[in-house]
């Protein structure tokens, strides 16, 4: 786990807000930074609250960030079916 300080002027997106940014790099995935993607959003969102984004949205691996910053969509729906209906045991 990152050892982390928290901001106090950090901003919690919106549900909108996340999915805005999450459709934007599905649109555009593998092909632009962080930064480009940014400022390709249908709205404009403030820097912390997109960071905080990034954040969530690779914690719950919808996102892969490459070692130049290129943003990847890598959420599978197909997958995540199949993972959901596999047997347990």
């Amino acid at each position: 786990m990152r050892n982390e300080t928290i901001n106090p002027f950090a901003r919690s997106p919106t549900l909108d807000t996340v999915m805005m940014i999450e459709r934007t790099i599905e649109k555009y995935s593998g092909e632009f930074n962080r930064t480009e993607i940014w400022k390709k959003l249908d709205k404009k969102v403030m820097w912390q609250t997109y960071l905080i984004t990034l954040e969530y949205l690779q914690s719950i691996n919808k996102i892969a960030i490459s070692s130049n910053d290129i943003l990847v969509y890598i959420w599978s729906p197909e997958i995540a079916k199949k993972f959901m209906k596999r047997k347990r045991y």
